[in-house]
């Protein structure tokens, strides 16, 4: 299995701290951002690792990591010059992939759980899975509903009244098919080519899984959740208890 990390974006929500770097490269206690999904999909066994991101710190990401070797992975790099979305991202890595299954990890995403069980399961099937957590803020993301088997029967994008508190997080497994579903996407009404769709797609055909985390799960794109996120990995981690 390959793994993708989308590093794109602009950040805006973490500004002025992003007018100087890439998000993905803020500290969370003692490590850049980016390391965590790094380091958890290295844990899982995947370390051929292709890192997207945008045109302005690219050259960041390189001083930092460079091809990989420090952190026990071998890293490529691709550049999204238009922030067309997370699915139009994907599109770089296809040459990459090369026909293998692939793990895809939103590079703001910290989280506790070990990816090597759902990897050894993935491995075993056709299709899609995704990785949700039940959330406060689940409006925010892709919601779940289920049916009464417990089955996904819908995923509804940022609702205003979500059916569920399970939403979807940054982290998804797809097999090769999923260049093929990617390339058939139109743009959304904010002109983006969706992660969701991609998702919807493989629950139309009756391929999507899911897997839901047990342990913590931040989304670091806002100072509130880097925050918790920090926190919580020094208590964690590094015994801070204040």
């Amino acid at each position: 299995m390959k793994g993708i990390i989308l590093a794109g974006g602009m950040g805006s929500r973490l500004h002025p701290l992003t007018a100087v770097t890439n998000k993905h490269l803020l500290p969370a206690y003692d490590k850049p951002v980016i390391y965590y999904p790094i380091e958890k999909m290295k844990e899982a066994g995947i370390t051929d690792i292709m890192i997207i991101t945008g045109p302005e710190y690219t050259h960041h990401f390189v001083k930092l990591l460079d091809n990989g070797n420090q952190l026990g992975v071998n890293l490529q790099y691709a550049v999204q010059t238009s922030p067309d979305g997370i699915a139009d991202a994907m599109r770089l890595a296809e040459p990459f992939v090369r026909g293998e299954k692939v793990c895809v990890i939103l590079g703001d995403n910290i989280f506790d759980d070990s990816l090597a069980p759902a990897v050894k399961k993935f491995a075993k099937m056709k299709g899609a899975m995704i990785f949700l957590k039940e959330h406060p803020e689940a409006k925010d993301y892709g919601v779940v509903d289920f049916d009464k088997k417990g089955k996904i029967i819908d995923i509804d994008e940022k609702p205003i009244k979500p059916k569920t508190n399970w939403c979807a997080t940054g982290i998804y497994m797809y097999d090769k098919d999923v260049f093929e579903v990617v390339k058939k996407l139109k743009p959304s009404a904010r002109g983006e080519y969706e992660i969701t769709d991609v998702n919807r797609a493989y629950l139309e055909k009756g391929k999507l899984d899911y897997y839901k985390l047990k342990g913590e799960w931040f989304d670091c794109g806002n100072f509130y959740w880097l925050l918790a996120a920090q926190l919580h990995i020094a208590r964690k981690h590094h015994g801070f208890n204040r």
